[in-house]
């Protein structure tokens, strides 16, 4: 009884915390006004599908040329990245609050009522309740699902019949959690999780903890000062894994010898994107900066977007690509963060993170719009 009233108090601190952030970002300055752009690079919409709308942070996996992508109503759909024609199609019969999470047949989603839903090419294949809201698409791979709630407790089922094959629950973890997606992926034979600031590796098998590396060392008086989860999606680069610890820092871990690479103070709440040379971020305020992924030593910064509602980065070619609140995506070059073009999606913010399948960008917006480009 006590567990479940401890849990219940960390989630509704967690999301209270949240809506204090949100009446802070209301009080923001408005968004800086665009320059006029002469475009550098060529670039253009190939093409458009829409679904319900995307009322929570929605991720895109790409598997196999396909985007699989979701809508608030529950309906999960893959579509060719190259020509937008739809693959196949389901619904999860609910509303979503995670998704999605897809090995290119199977896709798994998570429902306002705690149900995590699992599909095979639009088809369910079966549901569970789970016991924590949850904010993080699932993860599938392997023949398993994995999912992490907003208590940070970390589950595996099997793909085919929904059997719960394990939990994971650090101790000694922070008092408060945040309700905004966390790290949840694989590398290699390991399944890689976010418990605050720490990432963890654990068997996929078994839930065994494989080994732990911190991103950045606790700091704050209290626990709202103190929270630091980290910010998925994660970036993979090879060996090398990036992430923004929320609010404080932003760093890169070796995962061959599960050390700390490097670690910088920088506020914010998006995850990074980046590439082999460059990490990219922008922090609260919407100021751009670049680390030098080998480094961590800055590369640059861009202050022509401040309060713009930046999403997350996407590293495409030699451009990195942002979406904004008035559902603008900008291409900017990596070397120095000057605007190259800037294309227009549906008005609406653009949620979630930029994806890219070969040449062809999505961008998803919060009005349900899926909108490919293609930057030549």
């Amino acid at each position: 009884m006590m567990a479940r009233l401890h849990a219940g108090v960390r989630q509704a601190a967690a999301l209270a915390l949240l809506a204090l952030l949100a009446a802070c970002a209301s009080d923001k300055p408005k968004p800086t006004a665009l320059e006029s752009v002469k475009p550098e690079i060529a670039g253009r919409e190939v093409w458009r599908a829409r679904v319900d709308s995307v009322q929570f942070t929605l991720a895109v996996p790409v598997r196999a040329g396909l985007f699989v992508a979701a809508g608030t109503d529950g309906t999960v759909v893959a579509l060719d990245a190259a020509t937008g024609a739809e693959q196949w199609r389901g619904n999860a019969a609910g509303r979503l609050t995670a998704g999605v999470g897809s090995d290119g047949r199977f896709a798994a989603v998570v429902t306002r009522d705690n149900e995590l839903v699992a599909l095979d090419k639009g088809a369910v294949l079966w549901r569970k309740r789970l016991d924590s809201r949850v904010a993080t698409a699932p993860l599938v791979a392997g023949e398993r699902v994995f999912v992490v709630g907003v208590d940070r407790v970390v589950h595996a089922f099997d793909v085919l019949d929904g059997r719960r094959l394990w939990r994971y629950q650090r101790s000694g973890g922070e008092a408060l959690t945040l309700a905004q997606p966390a790290v949840l992926a694989a590398y290699k034979d390991t399944l890689l999780a976010g418990q605050g600031a720490v990432l963890v590796g654990l068997d996929p098998t078994k839930g065994a903890v494989r080994f732990e590396v911190a991103l950045t060392p606790p700091r704050g008086t209290n626990e709202v000062e103190r929270l630091n989860d980290l910010a998925g999606p994660l970036l993979r680069l090879g060996d090398t894994v990036c992430a923004r610890a929320f609010q404080t820092a932003v760093g890169c871990i070796d995962l061959t010898t599960n050390s700390l690479r490097w670690s910088r103070i920088a506020g914010g709440q998006q995850p990074v994107g980046g590439d082999a040379d460059l990490v990219f971020g922008a922090d609260a305020s919407d100021r751009i900066s670049a680390w030098r992924t080998a480094s961590g030593d800055l590369a640059w910064n861009n202050e022509r977007l401040l309060y713009r509602g930046l999403s997350a980065p996407l590293s495409a070619g030699r451009t990195v690509v942002f979406g904004d609140v008035e559902g603008q995506v900008h291409f900017l070059s990596r070397e120095d963060g000057k605007t190259l073009l800037r294309l227009p999606t549906d008005g609406s913010p653009v949620v979630g993170q930029p994806v890219a399948s070969g040449t062809t960008v999505l961008v998803t917006t919060r009005n349900g719009a899926l909108v490919a480009f293609r930057p030549e």
